[in-house]
């Protein structure tokens, strides 16, 4: 079975362990699959030195600050200027960079007024350059499957992976090979794939089925698999929260709202947060909050009906392509993030979906459907008092509007619920393309109409 070790040529080995999450074993080298050979449970990247010398705070945000007047690629990406707190390289020409990160963090006044929250904010990941977050985790996955010699990477994908993974592949020099289940995948996201020139395999099954194929093949064949149970990629995800914190000025929100699918962005977030505050770079936590969608609802489910002890599997379905996903497989980091922050986890339903996705349209922002269940499990979680009028709110929007341009267009089209009552609930946020004919009179009605 292939491995990835810390000794590695270009890769310092006492900057990083790996260690499970479970029963919390170290090692210096990890197995293809990212799964403890003790235990088996997955793992997680670990920084020893930590515990002898902690980064000075203040020496951090100085120079994170400073790298931003820098033209370096390394500093020019929004996921390597955080590098302090991320797996050290001895050569950082090494990197693989599209200069991901540096998303915007945007104030939403109309859905602020529709929460009643007036301390509402989005930090958009959709702006990264293939259109989601998965850029800033697979930047730092890819610079270390380069570095450890493999020519082939792979992921299963509901769409947003195979876009990035495919893109970074392209970049580092490397073949990607994409598994996605047939059918149920927006071809906007299939065709970025293909365009940055992966082996793209569309297979009769689920995300599910696709990610358990993709175990076996790494345990047979020389491919690094780059899907969200890789730890890089986590590591890579987690500036989204360090970057998150430095735009607010270091002011801690009070809550920070993620989507749910496979569980790694809100586990590494979540990990990224607890470091921040092991590194006295932040004072107390957010909560945390994990949104499904109500057809794809495992975690949900998981500490409702099994207390979060074991994972309740489902089959899942929703129009939010990129959170059907019924079998997650970071479900245990996403738990534990929950408890230690003290965030909740709710669901919501197509319709919630679809009414926050067009208010967050109305914005002049937009988003991928799975990013608006943020907005809508707000909306629960104000009513249930669980977020306050007065406090401060982040909502995680994951990917860009474009990702799932069906999905718009079939809501405007009044196309999405068939016409019935559910239909009529969001009339008002249609917005259909009126025919015309081509006479200045016509257009001169149609804008009487609309004043």
């Amino acid at each position: 079975m292939s491995s990835v070790s810390t000794s590695t040529p270009g890769v310092r080995q006492e900057n990083f362990r790996f260690r499970c999450i479970a029963c919390g074993d170290l090692s210096d080298a990890a197995s293809q699959d990212f799964r403890c050979g003790r235990c088996g449970d997955l793992l997680e990247i670990a920084y020893p030195t930590w515990n002898e010398k902690k980064p000075d705070a203040a020496m951090l945000k100085s120079a994170w600050q400073k790298r931003r007047l820098s033209s370096s690629a390394v500093d020019l990406s929004g996921v390597w200027r955080y590098r302090d707190l991320l797996p050290a390289l001895d050569d950082e020409q090494q990197v693989i960079t599209l200069r991901e990160g540096n998303t915007p963090l945007y104030e939403l006044p109309r859905c602020a007024r529709i929460t009643g929250v007036p301390h509402l904010f989005a930090k958009h990941q959709g702006m990264n350059p293939t259109g989601s977050f998965k850029d800033a985790g697979m930047t730092v996955a890819a610079t270390f499957a380069r570095r450890a010699g493999f020519r082939w990477v792979a992921c299963a994908s509901t769409g947003n992976t195979s876009a990035s993974m495919a893109a970074y592949a392209a970049r580092g020099g490397m073949r990607g090979l994409v598994l996605v289940p047939e059918g149920k995948i927006s071809w906007s996201k299939l065709s970025q794939a293909l365009d940055y020139g992966a082996v793209t395999c569309q297979l009769r099954t689920d995300f599910d089925g696709c990610l358990k194929l993709l175990q076996e093949l790494v345990r047979q064949a020389p491919v690094y698999q780059l899907n969200s149970i890789n730890p890089f990629r986590l590591e890579g995800q987690k500036t989204l929260a360090i970057e998150l914190l430095e735009q607010l000025d270091w002011q801690v929100p009070d809550h920070v709202i993620v989507p749910g699918g496979n569980l790694g962005n809100s586990s590494a977030i979540g990990k990224a947060l607890l470091e921040m505050r092991e590194l006295e770079l932040i004072s107390r936590l957010p909560k945390l909050s994990v949104i499904q969608a109500e057809g794809a609802n495992a975690l949900v489910r998981t500490l409702r009906e099994a207390g979060g002890k074991r994972l309740i599997s489902v089959p899942a379905e929703t129009r939010a392509t990129a959170i059907r996903i019924g079998n997650p497989a970071s479900w245990k980091k996403a738990a534990h993030v929950l408890e230690a922050t003290g965030g909740a986890c709710e669901q919501v339903t197509e319709l919630e979906i679809a009414h926050a996705k067009a208010e967050i349209g109305a914005e002049g922002i937009g988003c991928e459907p799975a990013s608006a269940v943020t907005l809508a499990g707000m909306k629960k979680l104000v009513k249930q008092g669980f977020v306050k009028p007065d406090e401060t709110v982040v909502l995680v929007l994951t990917g860009n509007l474009l990702k799932d341009p069906d999905f718009t267009i079939d809501f405007h089209r009044g196309e999405m619920f068939g016409g019935g009552p559910e239909s009529g609930a969001v009339d008002s946020l249609r917005h259909p393309p009126i025919v015309l004919d081509a006479s200045l009179d016509a257009v001169m009605r149609t804008l009487e109409r609309f004043n």
